[in-house]
C-alpha cells in the first residue's frame, strides 16, 4: 500500500475537468445512467486502479469492481468497472485512463527490467533515481513499486550520497577521506554512499570503509574491473551501477556482479494501451 495524497487526486481531476463536461451537457446525456469498463489491450503489470477508484468516487460515480495494482493482466482483461450518470463518467474517463496507462507502463517496464537483470544475477536489486517526469513523482514511484522495484532515494533528507558537486567544496576525495570517520560518528545509523568517477577513487573509498559506491556511466569493462578489485579489498561494500542503463543493456551490467542497478529509464516510455467503453445502462 502506498499513500497518495488527496491533493494529487484533486490535481489530476482539475487538469482535465476545471468545471464541467461541456460536450455531455450540450448533447443532453448528462444525467443518463451509464456503465464504464476499462480493459487492457496488452499484457501488463497493472497499477493505479486504487487512485482511479478515488477519482471516480469523487466525481460521483460508483465502482463495481477493480483489479489491484501489481496484478499481471492479459489482453482483454477487464481491470475496472464503474457506473453512474453519463456526464460524471465522461468527466472521469480520460483522467483515469491516463493514470492507469502511465502507471501501468512504469510498472511493466520495471518488471521487465528486473526480469532481465535477474536472469544473469538473481540477487540484484533494481532501484530508481529521483529523475522522474516533473509533478508525477508519487504516481511514478507507485508504478515502480508495483513492478517490483524500490526507490534509490525518495528525497535528500534521509540518505547520504556524496557527489562530485559536494566534493568540490571540501577538496575532493582527499577532503572526504579526512571527514569520513567524523561523518560516520555523526550519522552512525545511516549508510554513506559516494559516487565515483574513477577506479582509483573507488578503491581508496572501499579501503576507507564507505558503505556503498555508485559508478556513473562506467563502461562495462571498467565496471567489471572495479567490481573484481573492490571485492578483494572490501567484500561488504554495496556496488551500484547507474547512468544509461535500460532494457537493452541491463543484463550486461547485472552480469558484472554489482549489487544494484539504479535507473530512471522505467519512468519514460510508452504507456500501456487501455480500452475504455461507456454504454447506456
Amino acid at each position: 500500500m502506498m499513500y497518495i495524497a488527496e491533493e494529487t487526486i484533486e490535481k489530476l481531476i482539475r487538469e482535465d475537468v476545471p468545471y464541467i463536461d461541456l460536450t455531455s451537457l450540450v448533447v443532453g446525456i448528462d444525467h443518463q445512467e451509464g456503465v464504464m469498463r476499462y480493459s487492457t489491450r496488452e499484457e501488463a503489470v497493472l497499477c493505479g486502479t486504487e487512485e482511479a477508484q478515488r477519482i471516480l468516487l469523487k466525481l460521483g460515480c460508483q465502482v463495481r469492481s477493480f483489479v489491484a495494482s501489481g496484478a499481471i493482466v492479459q489482453p482483454g482483461d477487464t481491470v475496472l468497472e464503474a457506473m453512474g450518470p453519463a456526464g460524471r463518467l465522461h468527466m472521469a474517463w480520460k483522467v483515469t485512463a491516463n493514470l492507469l496507462e502511465y502507471c501501468s507502463g512504469v510498472a511493466t517496464r520495471t518488471k521487465r527490467l528486473i526480469d532481465l537483470a535477474r536472469m544473469v544475477n538473481p540477487h540484484i536489486q533494481v532501484v530508481t533515481t529521483r529523475k522522474s517526469v516533473p509533478g508525477s513523482k508519487d504516481i511514478s514511484v507507485k508504478g515502480m513499486i508495483a513492478g517490483g522495484g524500490l526507490p534509490h532515494r525518495l528525497g535528500l533528507s534521509e540518505t547520504i550520497l556524496v557527489f562530485r558537486q559536494h566534493l568540490n567544496f571540501i577538496g575532493g576525495i582527499e577532503g572526504l577521506l579526512m571527514k569520513l570517520d567524523d561523518m560516520k560518528r555523526r550519522c552512525c545509523e545511516k549508510k554513506i554512499l559516494v559516487e565515483v568517477e574513477s577506479l582509483d577513487e573507488a578503491l581508496r573509498l572501499s579501503a576507507a570503509g564507505v558503505d556503498g559506491i555508485q559508478f556513473d556511466k562506467f563502461s562495462l569493462e571498467k565496471l567489471q574491473q572495479a567490481v573484481d578489485e573492490i571485492r578483494k579489498i572490501n567484500p561488504q561494500v554495496t556496488l551500484i551501477g547507474t547512468g544509461g542503463i535500460n532494457e537493452k543493456n541491463v543484463a550486461q551490467y547485472a552480469s558484472t556482479g554489482i549489487d544494484v542497478i539504479n535507473t530512471s529509464s522505467v519512468f519514460f516510455g510508452k504507456p500501456i494501451d487501455m480500452a475504455v467503453t461507456i454504454d447506456e445502462r
